[in-house]
């Protein structure tokens, strides 16, 4: 079954969802920002579809920022800070391991919910 879920910064597709991995499409609209997050078990792979986006990520305890285009991909291991901001409109590919819920936001520009693990 395939579900749209709206978010603040677009809107996300999920069109795979097993108890082994999971894949997503995300529309990150030009200028809105996801949430400095982590996951405590989820790790995942994106692939930039069409357009830019940067990816603020942790490498060696802080945070940088990489330029992702289309075409381009990253890993995000389980534990690793991160998080996407739409340079242009962007749609990312995500596959990754199945716990679609273990989000904790550090930081979120819509004032969702700080430092907890959160729910869709």
């Amino acid at each position: 079954m395939i579900e749209r879920v709206e978010k603040p910064w677009g809107y996300e597709i999920v069109w795979a969802r097993t108890d082994r991995y999971a894949g997503k499409i995300l529309f990150i609209r030009k200028g809105e920002r996801l949430s400095l997050q982590f996951h405590r078990r989820k790790e995942e792979t994106i692939y930039v579809l069409s357009g830019m986006l940067d990816l603020v990520v942790e490498e060696g305890g802080a945070l940088v920022t990489r330029s992702l285009g289309e075409g381009e991909a990253f890993h995000i291991p389980a534990g690793v800070r991160h998080r996407m901001i739409g340079v242009s409109d962007c749609r990312v590919a995500e596959a990754s391991s199945p716990e679609l819920d273990d989000v904790v936001r550090l930081e979120d520009a819509y004032g969702r919910e700080d430092r907890k693990e959160v729910t869709r």
